[in-house]
């Protein structure tokens, strides 16, 4: 393991694991998607895509938290600038990550709402605690509107059976309950979810890279184009 991390007031700490960026989120509270995290989290995706020694990307939180979501004192802020933007960057994020080059991985070490959780449908495999952890989108239930990209993104991973509960009436899941809802793919004790995150990257980095690319390209065309921030 390396540590790739150059800047200390970074929410992000990267670590290189053979072909895998792990990019670790922690502010110290609860993980908000910042725009200072969102672009962050798109740097490294970006630097994944461009180093060809590089297959794969894990996105982690710390124990017990993955992420809050979007942060509430700049929602409630009242700088309408302010909260676009740092939606604008959430959205962005999702995209990239879901449309990327190179396979992204979750590793839901705990709570994942709102933006959270949406962070989590953008990647290619989640992976989660099996605990009675909060994973879900709680907008709704806090008098928030989803925008337009993260409903798209809702409704191309949720199952069809848990997308009225997840998305209109705010229903929130432990894990094993997120597996079911489509929020995750798997779950595993607490402690085991990085490096099965880690593991699972690391086959996922083996893929051909260009047909990864175009494959993604083809299939999640129509949901990316919907999903562009503008």
């Amino acid at each position: 393991m390396t540590d790739q991390t150059t800047d200390a007031a970074s929410p992000v700490r990267v670590t290189r694991h053979g072909r895998v960026l792990l990019a670790t989120m922690d502010d110290g509270r609860a993980n908000a998607v910042s725009t200072m995290l969102s672009d962050a989290l798109r740097t490294v995706i970006r630097q994944a895509e461009q180093d060809p020694e590089v297959g794969a990307v894990v996105i982690a939180g710390r124990p017990g938290r993955f992420s809050g979501g979007f942060d509430l004192g700049v929602i409630r802020g009242g700088d309408a600038a302010a909260v676009r933007a740092m939606v604008d960057g959430g959205g962005a994020l999702v995209t990239e990550a879901y449309g990327a080059g190179v396979p992204v991985v979750a590793a839901c070490t705990g709570h994942a709402v709102a933006a959270g959780a949406l962070i989590l449908l953008g990647c290619d495999h989640r992976v989660g605690p099996d605990a009675d952890v909060k994973i879900g989108l709680n907008e709704v239930a806090i008098g928030l509107t989803l925008p337009e990209w993260a409903l798209a993104i809702a409704a191309e991973r949720l199952s069809r059976r848990h997308l009225q509960a997840s998305v209109v009436n705010a229903q929130l899941y432990n894990g094993s309950g997120a597996v079911a809802a489509g929020f995750l793919d798997r779950v595993v004790a607490p402690d085991a979810v990085i490096e099965t995150a880690l593991e699972h990257a690391a086959v996922l980095a083996e893929l051909d890279p260009a047909a990864y690319a175009a494959t993604v390209q083809a299939l999640r065309g129509p949901t990316l184009a919907r999903m562009i921030t503008r």
